[in-house]
């Protein structure tokens, strides 16, 4: 299993932005792809972004509203999570995950309330 980090969460007021990380443990070419999810309270965990070992990115549907963008330092070993403009509805546990095959690894999640 690949340790991640995730840190950056917190409470941010509506319009805000926030910059998540997650830092792994391996060497990120190792990873066939790291991404984020979130899951809301009451709620299934959702794909927001992902990249892949070569840098191509994916957003999914949570994400395309232009508010949201993935990057990564494969030096740092970390991906980012970059979010602005947020709004209430994007309260929920964001959690990176990497994937090595078909093995999925999760960080333990960190916070995000926008609430003014």
């Amino acid at each position: 299993q690949v340790q991640l980090v995730e840190s950056g969460g917190g409470l941010v007021q509506p319009g805000g932005s926030l910059r998540l990380s997650c830092t792994t443990s391996e060497n990120i070419v190792n990873l066939n792809s790291m991404g984020w999810y979130r899951q809301a309270s009451g709620k299934e965990r959702l794909p927001i972004a992902s990249v892949s070992v070569r840098g191509l990115i994916d957003y999914f549907e949570s994400a395309k509203d232009g508010r949201i963008f993935i990057s990564r330092d494969v030096a740092k070993k970390t991906v980012y999570l970059q979010i602005n403009s947020l709004k209430p509805e994007y309260t929920a546990v964001y959690y990176c995950n990497a994937r090595v095959l078909r093995t999925d690894s999760w960080g333990l999640g960190t916070q995000v309330t926008v609430s003014s």
